[in-house]
C-alpha cells in the first residue's frame, strides 16, 4: 500500500515553485543554451565536468518518477534536444554522458525532472 502512495505522489502536481520554474519565469537568472515550447537548457552553476548542461521540461514534473505514458513525446524531446546539444558543444564525436537523477536515494535535489548533460572529460563507471 506505501508503495502505491508514494507513486500517487510522485505524479501529484507540484504547488510550490521549483528552482527551474523560478528561472524560466526570470525570477533568478540562468545561462540558457536552448529554449523551445516544450523545455529549456541552462549551464549547472555547479558543474561536475567542464561541460555540465542541464535540460528541463517546462511542464513541472517531480521526477522521471512522475513521468506517465502521456508524457512520452516530452521524454523523447528531451533526449533529442541532449544530442542537439551536445552536438553544439562539440561532445558528440569524444562521448558524453546523460544522467537522471530520481529520488533522494538517486540524488535528485530539485523536485522538477531533469536531464544532466555531462561531457568534456573521460567519465567513469560505476559513476557513484
Amino acid at each position: 500500500m506505501l508503495t502505491v502512495h508514494l507513486i500517487f505522489e510522485a505524479r501529484k502536481p507540484m504547488s510550490e515553485k521549483t528552482l527551474f520554474t523560478k528561472i524560466i519565469d526570470g525570477d533568478i537568472p540562468g545561462d540558457f543554451v536552448h529554449k523551445d515550447d516544450s523545455c529549456f537548457a541552462i549551464r549547472d552553476i555547479n558543474p561536475q565536468a567542464p561541460v555540465h548542461i542541464l535540460i528541463i521540461p517546462r511542464k513541472p514534473l517531480v521526477g522521471i518518477q512522475g513521468a506517465s505514458r502521456e508524457d512520452q513525446a516530452l521524454l523523447g524531446h528531451l533526449m533529442v534536444v541532449a544530442r542537439e546539444i551536445a552536438d553544439q558543444e562539440g561532445l558528440v564525436e569524444p562521448g558524453f554522458r546523460l544522467v537522471i537523477n530520481a529520488g533522494d536515494q538517486g540524488g535528485q535535489q530539485v523536485p522538477h525532472l531533469h536531464v544532466h548533460l555531462l561531457g568534456g572529460r573521460e567519465m567513469q563507471w560505476p559513476p557513484g
